[in-house]
């Protein structure tokens, strides 16, 4: 380890989200102070159908917009439940949606400079419609479909800015070939008439 932590303490603490502040040495022998947002991990969904993705849309406090991102979340009232559990009970509660098959694709770090939380992404497929669940701060959420072409393109735009989505869909594309997809120095083959 390369830091060592000589103190620590809590500065702030709420049901999403604890703040602490720990005094530390580093290697070199100086001292500082290190922030360090404790978050428990959430469950991000890719869920995919037909070469087309379902994303959701809210209104954002922190940033003051809405944007388009994977259901994501956690459940802050059961810390410790199997990720693949929140993972489905997001997946329905945003989108209506129950998969037949969910693939899990990795842990990724959200933050890792200043929290500690992650986020474990799945795939969903085999998706089957259903009623949403939404709890009263997702009351403005709004599901769209869109295919992997204009997923990119609202990336582009700039209505996709969510970093754990975007992030999820690159684990995605690195370790599960899509339809369409080409592999590196292929071509595509000619369509014919």
């Amino acid at each position: 380890m390369t830091i060592e932590t000589i103190s620590s303490r809590k500065v702030y603490r709420n049901r999403w989200m604890t703040v602490r502040e720990d005094a530390i040495r580093r290697q070199d022998g100086t001292s500082d102070i290190y922030g360090v947002v404790h978050k428990p991990d959430f469950a991000l969904v890719i869920p995919y159908e037909n070469g087309a993705f379902y994303l959701v849309e809210q209104y954002r406090y922190p940033v003051k917009g809405r944007y388009l991102e994977f259901p994501q979340g956690t459940w802050e009232e059961q810390e410790n439940a199997p990720p693949e559990s929140v993972a489905t009970g997001e997946l329905q509660e945003e989108t209506g949606l129950v998969a037949g098959r969910m693939t899990y694709l990795g842990h990724l770090f959200n933050a890792p400079g200043y929290s500690t939380q992650g986020m474990h992404v799945f795939l969903a497929e085999e998706l089957s419609p259903g009623p949403q669940r939404l709890l009263p701060e997702e009351s403005d959420l709004v599901v769209t479909r869109v295919t992997r072409e204009e997923f990119e393109a609202l990336v582009l735009e700039g209505r996709i800015k969510d970093a754990s989505t975007l992030s999820a869909y690159s684990l995605l594309r690195m370790k599960k070939r899509l339809p369409h997809d080409v592999a590196p120095g292929q071509d595509r083959a000619p369509e014919r008439a």
